[in-house]
């Protein structure tokens, strides 16, 4: 019992030493943490005050700094306002100047017109003046003289007029010419290819004359089966060793001569074996035509004609113009016509294809009336070719007018290739009546003293009488002459006029 009460009054003790050294500790601790926030609030009145302090100077500052840069903008706008009061006295200035020397050139001006408006009257009297002594001296009216004088200048204007048109006409001529010359030669120097005149053949090598008898056969029958058939006539006659085929069909020509020299081969002659002769003989020809008009399309380079017009062209091998073969002459176009296109800086394709189709109609000519050229634009039109194409082939002959470069570039190859040396034959007789014609033509205008025909009848001189034909009417005659040539001859190629007198002008038959 007695421990009990010991440790009771033990714990007592402890518990109250305990709670006075817990208050000990307690009021040390609150001093020390009343001490540390009175230090804090002391510093943090400085750092306030510290803070006061710089806001104070940053807003002075900024103040100051406010302050001048209006003062610098008034400034600057201050020097605007004195440039802009001086730029506004300069002008007034100025004006006042302009006004002052617009004042004197206004007196200037009245004065001057003062004195324009006395010389005008003064001009009047003298021409009032001059006008009387010029009518008592010439004895003419003022009219009269005016209309002297004009006539005069009018001479003088034309004479003027002429020369500078002979001038230009003759620089323009010779550069075309020069041009001219170059593409044309280029073209024939390119195409340079073989040719030779040729006819058809219609006379037939037969090996002996007894044979003659057999082709006419009894009361002769064999020949008029053969003519009937083949649409020939067979002319048989005392040529020796020979037989003559004649017709103006130049295939139904080339099939009669395949069958007449078929049955010669064969010897067997009557009507079936003619008959049987004709028809192998029309084949073969169809197929000639044909690898004839295909071929032409080949070298060409023309793969899209219609079939009937390849067959039509392959007519043509057949064909002649004055001993010139008439599909040779096609291709040479073909060939001049791109070439000269190509020069020009042109498509040569559709100057090929007009070329090559530009004679089509001398195919059938024969069966249709009319000019080969017009012929050719109606078969062209109707197999579907185009409309440049078409009216290129009927104007090469100026049946209508040429009016676009594919026009006169195939007139221009046709004129080449026809006028050609050597390209086409002509007889002498007829040789002689074209030069007599042309110097007949070019004797019937008044005024020309002699005619020379000269370079084969591709060029006419003609001396005219200078006291009837001045230098601008041998113009005017060199074009009548010209064209009265184009009228009333037929010629391949080109003829030159040239007139002569103390110059001379020059123009082309074409």
């Amino acid at each position: 019992m007695p421990e009990i009460v010991w440790l009771i009054l033990g714990l007592l003790v402890g518990a109250i030493l305990g709670f006075v050294v817990v208050r000990f500790l307690a009021n040390s601790s609150t001093k020390k943490a009343v001490e540390n926030a009175a230090s804090i609030v002391e510093d943090a009145k400085k750092q306030a005050e510290t803070a006061r302090r710089e806001a104070e100077l940053q807003g002075k500052d900024e103040a100051l700094k406010f302050r001048q840069e209006v003062e610098e903008e008034s400034k600057e706008r201050l020097r605007e306002v004195r440039n802009a009061e001086n730029r506004i006295t300069q002008r007034e200035e100025s004006l006042d100047r302009r006004s002052e020397s617009l004042d004197a050139r206004e007196h200037q001006i009245s004065s001057l017109q003062g004195q324009i408006d006395r010389r005008e009257r003064d001009l009047e009297s003298a021409e009032v003046e001059i006008g009387r002594r010029l009518e008592a001296v010439a004895g003419m009216s003022p009219q009269e003289a005016k209309e002297e004088l004009l006539d005069t200048i009018r001479d003088e204007v034309t004479r003027e007029s002429a020369a500078i048109i002979r001038n230009s006409e003759s620089r323009a001529k010779a550069e075309a010419d020069k041009r001219a010359r170059s593409i044309l030669s280029l073209a024939i120097q390119r195409v340079a290819a073989d040719h030779s005149a040729e006819n058809t053949v219609s006379t037939i090598h037969i090996p002996s004359d007894d044979l003659k008898g057999r082709i006419i056969g009894r009361e002769g029958r064999n020949i008029r089966s053969f003519e009937s058939l083949t649409g020939t006539s067979l002319i048989i006659d005392d040529t020796p060793e020979c037989v003559t085929i004649s017709c103006f069909d130049p295939v139904r020509r080339e099939i009669g001569r395949v069958t007449m020299e078929n049955l010669i081969a064969d010897g067997r002659i009557h009507p079936a074996r003619i008959e049987e002769m004709y028809e192998k003989a029309v084949a073969y020809v169809g197929q000639q035509i044909q690898e004839a008009g295909e071929q032409a399309a080949f070298d060409t380079g023309i793969h899209d004609l219609d079939p009937e017009i390849v067959r039509t062209l392959g007519r043509l091998r057949y064909r002649t113009s004055y001993g010139q073969n008439v599909l040779n002459h096609s291709l040479e176009v073909s060939y001049l016509a791109s070439v000269m296109a190509a020069e020009l800086g042109l498509d040569p394709v559709p100057a090929k294809r007009a070329g090559l189709l530009h004679d089509l109609g001398k195919a059938v000519d024969h069966e249709v009336e009319g000019s080969h050229a017009v012929i050719g634009a109606d078969l062209a039109r109707r197999y579907g070719e185009r409309p440049e194409i078409v009216h290129a082939i009927e104007a090469h002959h100026a049946d209508v007018e040429p009016n676009t470069v594919l026009d006169v570039l195939v007139q221009a190859a046709d004129a080449i290739s026809a006028a050609r040396p050597g390209a086409r034959k002509e007889s002498m007789d007829a040789y002689i009546k074209r030069l007599e014609k042309l110097e007949e033509i070019a004797n019937s205008h008044e005024g020309v003293e002699r005619t020379f025909a000269i370079q084969a009848g591709r060029e006419v001189r003609v001396m005219v009488k200078p006291e009837i034909v001045d230098e601008a009417s041998s113009i005017v005659l060199s074009h009548e002459i010209a064209h009265q040539i184009e009228t009333e001859m037929q010629y391949p190629g080109q003829i030159k006029v040239v007139v002569i007198r103390e110059s001379r002008a020059v123009d082309y038959a074409k």
